[in-house]
């Protein structure tokens, strides 16, 4: 859950209230304000902000402030020409959609990277890398979405399973040796979430996707990328953004698992596929020349 949206429930008395009310109004305006001045503003005692702060689950208020900010600075930014929920209207014609959903893709991309720092990245793929057997749980419909990464891991010999059948026993049965994938766009899915004491108990390093804030799948993961958070659980056209994010954090990863045996996995796969990929084209973009370098 997203620190903005549990600064919105009704956990808070009068007086802290009275609080939250103001750090909504000001928003970035308070990044160099000290408990003294905010209780000054609104009638409030300077410990009134450390309560807040410690009901939501934070040291004090300097770190409440932090997290706040950060938060805010991710929402104001790169969705300011698209509705992630509603990208286009009923009026609009085919090339306006086309437009559309192209920029909301574009602009997708752009908001994951965003989201994702080097030692999250690296810690992953090295999780990845070391890993026997890659599991990846989730429910169906983003379970659809890997395939096609199975697919290229596999391709570099890394085994991955997509864990669409008897989960549990999945969970159950993996070992220190493998690597789980938990994707949750909320990270409370129950379906999903249940399998986690499971890993934990044996002792298997967890990679979770996810939103930003905190939730159930967080407190578990060893490791977090983070997908981009603009979608509505259900009051929305689909899961463009949602769907796009995991695609692209899916494509980063093997491309990062890849890339520490490069030459390699290149020469490998081109080798195999030369034997096995018998399509023809008369389209100069097309045509192979590479793979007869491969071969000298």
């Amino acid at each position: 859950m997203l620190l903005t949206e549990k600064m919105r429930e009704d956990m808070f008395s009068s007086s802290e209230r009275a609080i939250i009310t103001y750090i909504f109004e000001q928003r970035e305006q308070i990044k160099d304000k000290t408990t003294q001045e905010i209780s000054k503003e609104t009638y409030t005692h300077p410990s009134t902000l450390i309560r807040i702060a410690k009901k939501l689950g934070y040291s004090g208020w300097i770190e409440l402030k932090q997290v706040f900010l950060e938060e805010i600075e991710y929402l104001n930014s790169h969705y300011s020409n698209v509705d992630a929920n509603y990208p286009f209207e009923a009026q609009d014609n085919i090339m306006t959609v086309a437009s559309k959903m192209a920029l909301l893709n574009q602009t997708t991309i752009s908001d994951t990277l965003s989201l994702i720092n080097y030692e999250d990245l690296q810690k992953a793929t090295k999780m990845l890398e070391k890993a026997a057997h890659i599991k990846v749980f989730s429910v169906y419909h983003n379970l659809m979405i890997c395939h096609d990464f199975k697919a290229k891991m596999n391709r570099i010999g890394k085994y991955v399973s997509l864990c669409t059948i008897d989960p549990h026993f999945e969970a159950a049965n993996s070992s220190v040796d493998n690597c789980a994938i938990v994707i949750s766009y909320s990270g409370e899915s129950e379906n999903t979430v249940e399998l986690l004491p499971f890993l934990k108990e044996k002792q298997v390093p967890i990679l979770a996707i996810t939103s930003i804030g905190e939730n159930t799948l967080t407190k578990y993961a060893d490791c977090i990328l983070r997908i981009t958070t603009r979608e509505r659980l259900y009051s929305k056209i689909d899961s463009f953004t949602t769907n796009e994010s995991i695609n692209f954090l899916l494509n980063v990863l093997y491309a990062c698992v890849f890339s520490l045996n490069y030459e390699h996995n290149l020469e490998n796969k081109i080798h195999i596929s030369k034997y096995f990929d018998h399509r023809k084209s008369s389209n100069k973009v097309m045509k192979e020349g590479r793979l007869d370098l491969v071969d000298e």
